[in-house]
């Protein structure tokens, strides 16, 4: 298909197929799709925040409400008017529009959006199964890239991987030099020293799931077996037609699911938590992190992330705006927590090279990578890199992005340069760490069925837990906490690893590039953030 006149491509949406897909066919044109168009900012291309402001203490921090920064960096009623000629013209209906979320979602047959992006769709298939796609950039007419920063939806190929690991059981010598245990998250949260004296009452943690569901039966029984004085209440907001939709699979995406869920809850069970689910879809993932973000029913001050998939797999308009969006939710007091990828230093990809997993890799995220913990009681016996790559069984992502640079915050950290080709500085990962190897994982309840789940995704609403007790004492969100966890003293928040390898990058002394400044010392990162460290330990 020729592009029409006066349309010209949109930067940093040129896809290519899925390696291993090949096409089937034209696209069904007449299928109906819904695309998103993300808006930019009324204030075009200035950055949603100031660096120099998460540098300072929570106190003298200024945080902005969700309706004044919908004001200051809102999507300006100009440009969705002119997104809703641009579908007129289409053949195109409105199906949603969101200033806050600087989100147009427009609905229309496939021939339609072929004519008016400017693509051609087709039908890919691939050993996963089937799927939308297009080769290519998409394209809009010149007065629309002045408000438009990226178009998504048109491909529906899945974008991200769930980030567990169920434990496998293995007969012979492999396992009997690998010792296992399990704990539920309560036992790892007191090696931690979590803090005891609140249980995370007024905080909201919000989960972002593409895929799966929860069965509040299952989570009943589970808070009975821990104990819990207070039963966490757990909500489930759709996104586009998605919905909590538990497959009955516990190996599936209900395992994310679970795990997130009792994870997070265990270790804060009076908070509020959130599940928004969307489909896994680039228009999916992002729909489903603007929605929370700006979410000023349920006002999540915790967002725990679980998916992911190498930088290597987005498109740059598509972490252009996820970023943005990780933007916003800084300037809003909100702390984004992500898990760091369980594949290694290649994170699953088979070119030779090095590749770290987004979204951990925005700068304006906690990225959390994965430890092997052996402990008891309150006392850590061992704790090393996460590495079962020999075992198949996983290990924790981590290395130099490819896309961001160093941020501020990590230029005093020692954070080296890429291990590729070219050596190139950029962005380190993870940020910090907890336990995540399945040889030493969590015990939960999934569809029924008790099991061990590790993987980072358990790492993520571990320190979502923590960051909402924290929140709790201090009576406002840490937000942003980056740039305090890297000014702090490391050797008194965190315990060093400085043993093992994802690969690539090995443990040492101080931030590496497997879990970063390490596995956390709850009470005393808790008190270098401004809490009283008796009242932290109230109830111990």
């Amino acid at each position: 298909m020729s592009t029409p006149k006066k349309q010209i491509p949109v930067a940093g949406s040129t896809r290519t197929p899925l390696e291993g897909a090949h096409e089937v066919g034209p696209a069904d044109p007449n299928e109906i799709i819904d695309v998103t168009i993300r808006l930019r900012s009324r204030l075009g291309k200035k950055p949603l925040v100031n660096g120099d402001e998460f540098s300072k203490p929570i106190e003298k921090r200024t945080i902005l409400s969700r309706a004044e920064f919908e004001k200051r960096h809102g999507a300006d009623s100009d440009s969705i008017a002119l997104v809703e000629s641009f579908a007129r013209q289409h053949k195109l209906t409105v199906k949603e529009k969101s200033a806050a979320r600087r989100t147009v979602i427009l609905s229309g047959t496939v021939a339609s959006m072929n004519e008016a992006f400017g693509v051609e769709l087709k039908q890919y298939e691939d050993p996963a199964g089937k799927y939308r796609g297009r080769t290519g950039s998409v394209h809009l007419p010149a007065d629309l890239h002045a408000v438009v920063e990226g178009v998504f939806g048109l491909d529906n190929r899945p974008q991200a991987k769930p980030h567990f690991r169920r434990r496998r059981e293995r007969t012979g010598g492999a396992r009997a030099v690998t010792q296992s245990v399990s704990y539920t998250p309560i036992q790892v949260a007191r090696l931690y020293d979590f803090p005891t004296a609140g249980n995370g009452s007024g905080e909201c943690i919000g989960l972002i799931e593409l895929g799966g569901g929860f069965n509040q039966t299952d989570l009943n029984n589970y808070w009975s077996q821990l104990n819990l004085n207070t039963a966490p209440v757990v909500l489930a907001v759709a996104v586009g037609d998605a919905s909590n939709s538990p497959t009955g699979d516990p190996s599936g995406p209900d395992g994310e699911v679970m795990l997130d869920i009792e994870v997070a809850g265990a270790n804060a069970p009076g908070a509020k938590i959130v599940a928004y689910f969307a489909e896994n879809t680039d228009a999916g993932f992002l729909n489903a992190i603007t929605t929370a973000v700006h979410d000023s029913t349920n006002n999540p001050s915790i967002i725990s992330i679980s998916w992911g998939g190498p930088e290597s797999s987005w498109t740059q308009q598509a972490m252009t705006s996820m970023d943005e969006a990780f933007q916003a939710a800084a300037a809003m007091g909100v702390t984004v927590c992500v898990a760091a990828g369980d594949d290694g230093s290649t994170d699953g990809v088979s070119d030779g090279l090095n590749h770290v997993d987004f979204p951990a890799s925005s700068p304006n995220v906690l990225a959390c990578g994965g430890t092997r913990l052996i402990g008891s009681g309150t006392t850590i016996t061992t704790e090393t890199v996460w590495n079962e790559l020999n075992n198949n069984e996983g290990a924790t992502g981590g290395g130099i992005s490819d896309v961001f640079p160093l941020p501020s915050y990590q230029s005093a950290a020692g954070v080296p340069p890429s291990a590729n080709p070219g050596h190139k500085s950029g962005r380190g990962v993870p940020d910090v760490a907890g336990d995540a190897d399945p040889t030493t994982g969590y015990v939960t309840l999934v569809d029924g069925q008790s099991g061990v789940i590790g993987g980072t995704s358990a790492v993520a609403p571990l320190w979502a837990g923590l960051i909402a007790l924290i929140n709790q004492s201090l009576g406002k969100p840490v937000g942003f906490i980056n740039p305090l966890l890297y000014q702090s003293n490391e050797a008194a928040d965190f315990n060093d690893v400085t043993s093992g390898n994802n690969g690539a990058y090995s443990a040492g002394k101080g931030w590496d590039a497997c879990t970063g400044l390490g596995s956390p010392k709850g009470v005393e990162i808790a008190e270098s953030l401004g809490a009283s460290e008796t009242e932290m330990r109230t109830g111990t």
